[in-house]
Formats: C-alpha cells, sequence, structure tokens
C-alpha cells in the first residue's frame, strides 16, 4: 500500500507545472477569503500570504511569478477573487493593491534565493520573513502614495497590525515547505 501511495500520479513535467500554478492561483484566491477586519486600517489579515510565500518556495520565480499574475489577472478581469470578494481594475487601485504587487515581488524573491537556504529551517524562515516583508512594505508604501499617508500612519496602518500574524504565516510556510519540498522536487 506505501508503494502506492508513493507513486507518481503526474508524470508529464508540463502537466505537473501547470497544476502547481493553478493550485496557487487557487489558494492564494481563497485565501483572500479568509479574513479579518481590523478597525484602523483599509487592509485585512488574510490568509493569502500563507500560500503567496508558499508558492515562491515550491514553484520557484518563474511560476511563482506566474501564479501569483495569473492570479491578479483573473481578479482584474473580473473574477470576485480578491479580498471581499472584489475584482476589477478599481479594486486593484485600492488600499490592497500594493499588497497585490508585493506578492509578485515576493514570489521573484523567495523562488530566486531559496535553493541557497542551505535546507536548515531558520534559513528559510528568515528568506520566507523576508519575502513577507517585501509584501508588506509595498503595501505601505501604496497606502501612503494612494490615501497620502505620512510614512509613520502608512506603516502603523499596512506592516505593524500584520507582523504577529505574519509570523505565524511564515513559521507555518517554513514547515509545510520541509513537507512538500521533496514531492515538488520530483514534480517541477
Amino acid at each position: 500500500m506505501d508503494s502506492v501511495l508513493r507513486r507518481e500520479i503526474c508524470v508529464n513535467k508540463t502537466v505537473c507545472r501547470i497544476t502547481g500554478v493553478l493550485v496557487f492561483v487557487i489558494l492564494t484566491s481563497l485565501g483572500a477569503f479568509v479574513r479579518i477586519r481590523l478597525p484602523f486600517t483599509p487592509v485585512p489579515i488574510t490568509l493569502q500570504t500563507l500560500f503567496v510565500l508558499l508558492s515562491g518556495a515550491l514553484l520557484g520565480s518563474n511560476l511563482g511569478a506566474m501564479a501569483q499574475l495569473s492570479y491578479a489577472f483573473l481578479g482584474l478581469s473580473g473574477l470576485s477573487i480578491f479580498t471581499g470578494s472584489g475584482s476589477g481594475f478599481f479594486y486593484l487601485c485600492g488600499p490592497t493593491g500594493g499588497y497585490i504587487f508585493g506578492f509578485v515581488l515576493s514570489v521573484l524573491f523567495i523562488g530566486r534565493f531559496i535553493r541557497g537556504s542551505r535546507n536548515n529551517l531558520f534559513s528559510v524562515f528568515a528568506l520566507l520573513c523576508a519575502g513577507d516583508m517585501i509584501i508588506l512594505v509595498c503595501g505601505s508604501i501604496w497606502l501612503k502614495l494612494l490615501l497620502g499617508y505620512r510614512l509613520t500612519m502608512a506603516l502603523s496602518a499596512g506592516l505593524i497590525p500584520f507582523i504577529p500574524g505574519d509570523l505565524i504565516k511564515v513559521m507555518l510556510a517554513s514547515v509545510l515547505y520541509f513537507k512538500l519540498k521533496p514531492r515538488f522536487a520530483q514534480s517541477i
């Protein structure tokens, strides 16, 4: 029975790559619906960053960026997959648009440097923390530009409240990366 469970389901690498991208588009979309509103910021806490970080780590730069760009394109084209069932161009011009842009930059960064993490939990954790900071900084800069916030206000609304939850998501992503990496290394 164990040999049956370990057998490769998908033997075509192209199909595996497309499936990996689609899975992370779906997970990022679903992560947008797990949200907690905060009264002092226009940006909710979501589960998206967990899946964004994993997409960069497991798929690499190119496929991870393709997954996040596909997510943004689907939402831009009218599919209600953004936080709060939002979609369209004007949604991307709203308070969370900078974070979605940060998703792409984050997976490019993580995918580029994940191989140098020396298969060590602390290195992967530090890399994913840096990737998460890219998302938060992009979002904060966007809030500053969009809403005219001072830098301290932009950081108070767009970065600082998210750090505790994101540390938990980064730790979970690091552990999941080590659990899933052997399967993805064979497939993608």
